[in-house]
């Protein structure tokens, strides 16, 4: 990867709410957000915090009406409590941060490259308007093409620089711990969507990104073993660390 992040960490602090906007590589083993929410409540039992999954599956960029997630009365209008009661919100604003993520290869595909370019733009700009901080969401190859993980790094990079957004450097992540344990499989059979490792180690990275702290030591295991889960925490460490120095 040619290109270093500009932006190294959320210019609007800690949040306490997010919306991931997305396809099916967030929603696989019952959402990234409910593994961050975990590993939150894990460090900060008392912390108030709110998040949404907003998936489409197979999207990118393009299929997502952003404005349309902020109109009033709609998104994030109730939610449920630890009984799974039915609260309403009563939001000063619907969310601190969203997190966006393209196709798997939207970025690099010859037609589908400049619709990403185009809609990176686009999105941050509605996210701002709507006082979001945009977070672009750095995917991962798949299992048989490693060699997407470079190019995918760098138009991610070159995006979040450009629209002066953070980058979350999932795709790295899968790289280093395929590097380093290959036995561990970070994908469903289909060579593409995430097994509940590969989640664990995407959720972990994306903590570390918004929180400024690494997810080390943390209880919530996602029901891995717990060496599996200290070995996808520090890669997910190492991976942040690397990528923005």
């Amino acid at each position: 990867m040619a290109t270093k992040p500009d932006v190294k960490k959320l210019a609007s602090g800690t949040p306490s709410s997010a919306a991931y906007i997305g396809n099916s590589f967030f929603y696989y083993n019952n959402g990234i957000n409910s593994h961050i929410t975990k590993l939150l409540a894990a460090a900060e039992p008392s912390k108030p915090w709110r998040s949404t999954m907003i998936t489409i599956s197979g999207s990118g960029l393009d299929w997502h009406d952003i404005d349309s997630y902020f109109r009033p009365n709609a998104v994030g209008r109730y939610s449920f409590d630890p009984d799974n009661n039915v609260v309403f919100n009563d939001l000063k604003k619907l969310f601190d941060v969203a997190v966006v993520m393209d196709s798997s290869q939207g970025p690099l595909h010859p037609v589908l490259e400049p619709v990403f370019d185009d809609y990176a733009g686009r999105n941050a700009a509605s996210l701002r308007k709507h006082g979001a901080e945009p977070v672009f969401f750095m995917s991962w190859a798949y299992k048989d093409k490693p060699d997407m993980t470079a190019p995918l790094a760098e138009k991610y990079t070159v995006a979040g620089n450009r629209h002066h957004a953070l980058v979350v450097p999932a795709g790295l992540g899968f790289a280093r711990s395929i590097a380093e344990r290959p036995a561990l499989d970070l994908y469903v059979d289909d060579k593409r969507h995430p097994s509940l490792p590969g989640t664990y180690l995407a959720a972990c990275i994306t903590y570390m990104c918004l929180f400024a702290r690494s997810a080390e030591g943390l209880a919530w295991r996602a029901d891995l073993d717990a060496e599996t889960a200290a070995y996808l925490q520090r890669i997910a460490r190492e991976t942040v660390e690397d990528y923005f120095g």
